[in-house]
């Protein structure tokens, strides 16, 4: 458990810079969110290479991905995230009225 959760952080750390080296245009983020990221990304590639390719259906759709699917899924999740944040700058997005 401890090689896979080490093997995760770095898969995280290669595909989270990789994402941020492809996508163009500032990125000021931070280390751990750069790694979380990667985190996110290899996920996202895992759920969409056994969507696409149905591969691994007894390990489920929720699995880490390889380093190319890793770097895939971190570079949409990394578009998603400047979309999301260069809109709530902008005020589009408010907190929900409670």
């Amino acid at each position: 458990m401890l090689m896979f959760i080490i093997a995760l952080v770095v898969m995280g750390i290669i595909a989270g810079y990789m994402a941020r080296l492809l996508v163009p245009g500032p990125d000021p983020m931070s280390f751990l969110q750069t790694v979380l990221l990667g985190i996110a990304g290899s996920f996202l590639g895992g759920l969409l290479g056994y969507l696409v390719f149905d591969t691994d259906p007894d390990e489920g759709a929720l699995q880490p991905a390889g380093l190319l699917g890793s770097v895939v899924g971190a570079v949409i999740a990394l578009v998603v995230y400047n979309w999301w944040a260069r809109r709530r700058r902008r005020g589009h997005l408010t907190a929900p009225p409670f």
